[in-house]
């Protein structure tokens, strides 16, 4: 639900690169609930390798959010530099005020492919830490995903080697080799004489 939340909000501010992270986020998801439901251990592996991945994904959209490095929110990154659009929360967070300013000035007359200028002021909480809070909530859940993942891998592998598959119930299947003489085996009380 966290991703579906995120590829909304994404959609809306134009984030190429983000609405391409959270469409294979939800496609992995889909496939590891799938694996987990008809128990199948390598579809939960790619879920747990696609979770480390998206964690640090994650992780790069904090840094990238809070300028760390050579990173700059300013920047086109997240629009693969195809479009000047910014994260949606920049214009419409909680308690904004937005005022558009049309490009030739207060009565100014603009074409159809101008874009105005938008204001933004009165914010209760930037865009950058709305961002930034997103990507925390998206790691705190991948990070309970993995260790759940991990824990049916193991308990679906353990029930694998526990059951004989052929012989099903069978304490001597057919195919077993006897390492004991057939005398020392144990047999029921009503078959021996």
């Amino acid at each position: 639900m966290l991703a579906l939340e995120r590829q909304v909000f994404d959609f809306l501010g134009y984030q190429w690169a983000p609405i391409l992270a959270n469409f294979f986020h939800i496609i992995v998801v889909i496939l590891g609930l799938f694996g987990t439901i008809q128990y199948r251990p390598r579809y939960i592996v790619v879920y747990t390798i696609w979770t480390a991945l998206w964690v640090a994904w994650n992780v790069f959209i904090i840094c990238f959010y809070l300028d760390v490095g050579d990173l700059s929110k300013d920047s086109d990154l997240l629009t693969f530099n195809i479009s000047a659009h910014h994260s949606w929360w920049r214009e419409h967070g909680p308690g904004c005020t937005r005022r558009e300013i049309p490009p030739g000035g207060v009565g100014g007359v603009g074409g159809v492919d101008t874009h105005s200028y938008v204001s933004v002021a009165g914010c209760l909480l930037e865009y950058e830490y709305i961002e930034v809070l997103h990507s925390g909530c998206q790691i705190l859940v991948s990070l309970l995903g993995f260790v759940y993942a991990c824990y049916v891998v193991s308990a679906i592998t353990e029930e694998e080697d526990s059951f004989d598959f052929i012989g099903g119930f069978d304490p001597f299947p057919l195919y077993h080799v006897n390492e004991k003489p057939s005398h020392l085996l144990l047999k029921p009380m009503y078959l021996s004489t």
